[in-house]
């Protein structure tokens, strides 16, 4: 990075705390930020730190680890040791009762949510809250705790009810539908006092909630993008928090997420069987016609090759899209999916994909390598959604110059710019977006998109403009870094992306929406 954009004095401590991190856990899109963000504050000068639990396969990958000794944690132990790639130091809390499982993160083999989610998550902040208070022989500690989506929620609780100095909190939303809700009787093994158990507190809707207590409690809120730090304080999208949300509006900013192209770039993606580049997209010719191999579809000429690499959920449009796939391949198309989710969503898929199988192919579950080959040999990536946060496959897509088709809403307002008609000023745009989550608006945005794809030329310049889009980390990062200093008594932060402050805003409160849930 530019030195120009490195901190000047003395560099801020950063507790990073997530239940992800690629590459040792990743279920999402949280994953990759949790390993990108942390690498470019540290490119910047930041001294950070990243807490992750330790399942067994971050355990497995993370190499050589060392224990932290005279710590005494009720639940586990720390261990130390460096993220792949980029160096940056990452704490392990090695508690083998409670994340070292068969399954998934969040769930079992059967995909139901760990009985004890909130015991395993509570004991993972209580183990963050010891490092952020020094109560460890680490010899360092943070002026900042990061914390991110609900699984770290409890930590600004406990801090704010330590008693003791503590460094300042930053909380990111992520995804507010996931909001890690458990019954009443949680309560009492989190050791926080009564008070805390009231609407004023983190009691929500006859429930405890970890990431009402990060809204509640923690110093400032960001989310990934500016259109979702406004989105959700309404009703429409606050999920049953906009009240608290809109109270807190002058602490809560916007700041978008961005791309490691370190790990997404075509020009040196070793995941595709021929690189590319804007400057020469004849690689991407061969990554189609292997993908299309591979995938078992027909090596048809002309026609437009969609990928959809997604969860396959109602957030996600699932439904719309299975609605939709007859008639683009009635059109000429064809269409990757790969993901998982919904069981009724999946089995509709691979039915799809029987009944039309030189031009539907479906691979469930989630692998990175392939997720990277579908979108080095697509033409056109399908990333609807009825909310959405921010939406990292539209950037990765549009750097490999699969041209993304999407709804306009949250972070997708921010990053993709819509093309219009072929016969419009194609000097503008980066992709096609449409407005209601129906099949016809897909359908028509994908119409549109077919006919720049059979205008050689025009699609050409569409696809170079759209893998020149720089979304990349610094200039997010230099936002969090002016945001941290702003809490350490510092200079204001340099930009606004915070939603439109008001006189006052009522605690009103909401019907929470359909989409919580506890997992993440």
């Amino acid at each position: 990075m530019d030195d120009r954009h490195r901190i000047a004095g003395s560099a801020p401590r950063i507790l990073f705390v997530s239940s992800e991190v690629f590459p040792l856990a990743k279920t999402g899109g949280l994953a990759d930020v949790s390993s990108a963000l942390p690498a470019a504050l540290s490119c910047l000068g930041a001294d950070v730190r990243v807490m992750l639990p330790g399942y067994s396969q971050a355990l497995d990958l993370a190499g050589c680890l060392d224990v932290v000794s005279g710590c005494e944690l009720p639940d586990g132990r720390l261990l130390m040791g460096r993220l792949p790639d980029s160096g940056v130091p990452i704490i392990l809390f090695d508690a083998p009762a409670l994340f070292a499982r068969e399954g998934g993160i969040y769930q079992d083999s059967d995909r139901k949510d760990w009985p004890d989610n909130d015991h395993r998550f509570a004991a993972f902040c209580r183990a963050a809250a010891f490092v952020a208070l020094g109560r460890t022989t680490l010899g360092w500690r943070p002026q900042i705790v990061h914390a991110n989506d609900w699984h770290t929620g409890m930590i600004s609780a406990f801090l704010h009810f330590s008693g003791q100095i503590r460094p300042k909190t930053v909380f990111t939303i992520h995804n507010l539908a996931f909001q890690g809700n458990f019954p009443l009787t949680a309560f009492s093994n989190l050791g926080l006092p009564s008070e805390a158990l009231s609407p004023e507190g983190i009691e929500f809707y006859n429930q405890i909630s970890f990431i009402k207590a990060a809204i509640r409690y923690s110093d400032r809120l960001t989310t990934v993008s500016p259109t979702y730090a406004r989105e959700i304080l309404t009703p429409e999208h606050g999920c049953g928090l906009d009240g608290l949300l809109r109270a807190r509006a002058a602490d809560l900013t916007g700041i978008l997420n961005g791309v490691d192209y370190d790990v997404w770039d075509p020009a040196n993606d070793t995941e595709l069987p021929c690189p590319y580049s804007h400057d020469d997209l004849a690689g991407k010719d061969d990554c189609k016609a292997s993908l299309r191999h591979e995938m078992g579809l027909s090596q048809a000429v002309g026609a437009p090759l969609i990928g959809y690499v997604n969860r396959l959920t109602h957030q996600k449009m699932a439904d719309v899209v299975l609605d939709v796939v007859p008639r683009i391949v009635a059109n000429g198309a064809q269409i990757v999916v790969h993901g998982k989710g919904d069981r009724a969503f999946e089995e509709r898929f691979e039915s799809v994909a029987r009944a039309h199988p030189d031009n539907v192919a479906v691979r469930l579950g989630y692998t990175e390598a392939l997720a990277h080959r579908i979108v080095g040999g697509c033409d056109l990536s399908l990333t609807p959604a009825r909310f959405e946060p921010c939406g990292l496959t539209t950037m990765y897509a549009m750097r490999y110059g699969a041209l993304p088709v999407t709804r306009a809403v949250g972070g997708l307002v921010d990053t993709v710019e819509d093309a219009g008609t072929v016969n419009a000023d194609d000097d503008l745009g980066s992709g096609f977006a449409f407005a209601r989550a129906t099949v016809d608006d897909m359908e028509d945005s994908l119409i549109r998109a077919s006919s720049w794809y059979h205008d050689s030329d025009a699609w050409k310049r569409l696809q170079r403009r759209a893998m020149l889009r720089d979304f990349g980390w610094k200039r997010s990062a230099q936002r969090y870094l002016e945001l941290y200093a702003a809490l350490l008594g510092g200079a204001p932060p340099r930009f606004d992306e915070r939603p439109p402050a008001r006189d006052e805003y009522p605690i009103a409160p909401s019907v929470p929406c359909d989409a919580l849930q506890m997992g993440g």
